[in-house]
């Protein structure tokens, strides 16, 4: 039985590392240990106001990651610009503002089609696999498939809050994965993803990445990344 690959997101360490505005730690060396411990990808956020992942570091991972980046980033003009320069291997497209602590939704694709539409068709023809990240909801996943995502990043945020009563949420997950593969939609998931409450989501059929950060980054913490990144492989590998 196929499991889904586990995407680590490193923004956490550029934060702590921004918090003195100095050289460590090193998101790039938080790569290199996640790889080692059996990351199937890097995921990064290049935000507009930069509060934590660098243009730099972009760069830098670009060129040393030995698996692939994952680059999220708003879908304007100077972000998909960056990309294109870049060419990670895939792009993440994500509603951002200003004053949020983090991600707090999906992009909503149907509102702001044109917009979106502009930005997958720039990274596609730069040869870039486009992800877009959406809220379970049915008519976002079809509007998707309409402007031609090549894959969806279901915001699990919802389900995780709700945890550990998080039934309802769980079968919007799962109503909306079943839409993304229907629509011949690559089926990704994200967003609070924890080591305990992460295994429904591995099981839904079809789910094939999961890119999960803050939960194995504040377990980083404790006992070291590599440890805190095979534990979640484990967690997901047990569903």
């Amino acid at each position: 039985m196929s499991h889904p690959k586990l995407g680590v997101n490193i923004d956490h360490v550029a934060t702590l590392r921004q918090a003195r505005r100095t050289v460590e730690p090193d998101p790039v060396a938080a790569a290199v240990l996640c790889e080692l411990a059996g990351a199937d990808s890097i995921t990064v956020h290049l935000r507009e106001d930069r509060r934590h992942i660098q243009d730099r570091d972009v760069l830098v991972l670009k060129q040393s990651l030995r698996t692939t980046m994952n680059l999220e980033i708003a879908a304007t003009d100077e972000m998909v610009a960056i990309a294109c320069e870049v060419r990670p291997a895939q792009v993440c497209l994500v509603p951002e503002k200003r004053q949020e602590v983090t991600t707090e939704g999906g992009l909503d694709v149907i509102r702001n089609r044109a917009g979106v539409e502009k930005a997958v068709r720039a990274l596609q023809e730069a040869g870039i696999v486009v992800s877009l990240f959406i809220d379970p909801d049915p008519a976002q996943v079809r509007e998707s498939r309409a402007i031609g995502a090549d894959a969806i990043e279901l915001h699990t945020g919802a389900y995780a809050e709700a945890w550990p009563h998080a039934q309802t949420e769980l079968v919007r997950i799962q109503e909306a994965a079943k839409e993304t593969l229907a629509q011949g939609l690559r089926l990704h998931a994200g967003h609070g993803l924890t080591y305990w409450n992460v295994r429904p989501i591995a099981e839904i059929p079809g789910m094939a990445e999961l890119n999960i950060g803050h939960s194995v980054m504040a377990r980083a913490v404790l006992v070291g990344m590599e440890r805190a990144v095979r534990e979640m492989r484990e967690a997901i590998k047990g569903a």
